[in-house]
């Protein structure tokens, strides 16, 4: 594995070198859990609102992660490596990931939940992403990317949040987050090389007004979800909407605790990797 201290770099030049010495190796892990009927339909630890936060999550990563590959793909051509490895790598993780979540939301649906409107909901957007220019489509994966790896990182850093869920699909998730970990970087990069002749504001621009679009889209169509499966677990009105939000910004908090590293993508100088988090990834490995 690569080592060096991360310092805060001037320019893409600099930030891309930087980068190329920190990332960790990436290693595909092909593994596959269990495609058994859920333990319980509330399978973390028996709490509704807690399933329903991870169901509506995982019903996004096919097409999402489909996404994200094909948005990183236009540019693998024209990059050198090492992140032209970086990016076969990450392609094959982003595969895997997708092939279990397929087989984690036919457990839901088996489970009786309805999720081909939520479904429908997700190709419609990502339908639309796709007429976008390819740069558009890279910028708003490296946000997306951010995301999962601001997540990633709270479920290895808080091992309290699954700890009462069903082990192999707890498992699952760790898992997906080792390996979002890893490759938290690779987006950016290519997207640090695709723009690297563009004015510095301009690529600034670009990179804040998609983190802002796709967080507000993120956050909306996930809530949404979730309030969804909760309707058809009878769970409606005040109590699904507090339950939710709760969880996100009470305990345990998982949208409250990525406030910090939200804030830090739009800074000078960002680079996913000014967080040095492969710690989390030798532990949990």
């Amino acid at each position: 594995m690569r080592s060096t201290k991360i310092g805060v770099p001037t320019d893409a030049a600099d930030l891309a070198a930087t980068a190329k010495a920190a990332d960790p190796t990436i290693i595909v892990r092909d593994r596959r859990f269990s495609r058994q009927q859920l333990s319980a339909r509330w399978w973390v630890g028996g709490d509704p609102f807690a399933t329903a936060v991870f169901n509506s999550l995982s019903l996004s990563f096919p097409r999402g992660e489909a996404y994200f590959i094909e948005s990183v793909r236009v540019f693998r051509d024209d990059v050198d490596e090492p992140l032209a490895s970086e990016i076969r790598a990450f392609i094959a993780q982003e595969v895997n990931h997708s092939r279990e979540h397929l087989a984690f939301n036919r457990a839901v649906a088996d489970a009786g939940y309805d999720t081909k409107g939520l479904d429908a909901v997700i190709a419609a957007v990502l339908g639309e992403a796709r007429n976008r220019p390819p740069i558009v489509s890279l910028a708003a994966t490296m946000a997306l990317e951010h995301f999962t790896a601001m997540f990633a990182h709270l479920l290895l850093v808080d091992r309290s949040i699954l700890a009462n869920a069903d082990p192999a699909l707890a498992d699952m998730w760790r898992w997906h987050a080792i390996e979002e970990i890893e490759h938290k970087a690779v987006a950016y990069d290519t997207w640090l090389h695709a723009t690297k002749d563009w004015p510095r504001l301009r690529r600034w621009k670009v990179k804040a007004l998609l983190m802002l679009v796709c967080t507000r889209n993120f956050m909306m169509l996930r809530y949404q979800g979730a309030i969804e499966l909760l309707r058809q677990d009878g769970i409606t009105g005040w109590r699904a909407h507090w339950g939710v939000l709760r969880y996100a910004f009470g305990k345990p908090g998982m949208v409250r605790r990525i406030a910090s590293e939200w804030i830090a993508y739009f800074l000078p100088g960002f680079h996913p990797w000014n967080r040095d988090d492969r710690a989390l990834i030798e532990n949990a490995g």
